[in-house]
């Protein structure tokens, strides 16, 4: 299965390689952030709780959707 993500990734060019590093880059950004959002209470935003919640999770929904497209757009095209 790594066999066929690896050689998938090897037959892209130097531009769609470098956006793939840069789309996993933002997931993890977007992931980490929503889950800082939520967890970490001293955050210099003068939030309510509800819509810090709320926005955190929004956040980490977000970062699932683009871990989607991630996936589906490197996909090996038969």
């Amino acid at each position: 299965m790594f066999e066929k993500i690896i050689t998938n990734i090897k037959k892209k060019s130097l531009k769609e390689r470098f956006l793939l590093v840069i789309a996993v880059l933002f997931f993890l950004i977007y992931l980490i952030l929503g889950l800082m959002v939520l967890f970490m209470t001293n955050l210099p935003m003068n939030m309510p709780t509800n819509y810090r919640i709320a926005f955190g999770v929004l956040l980490i929904v977000y970062a699932i959707i683009r871990c989607v497209r991630i996936i589906n757009d490197n996909k090996e095209e038969s």
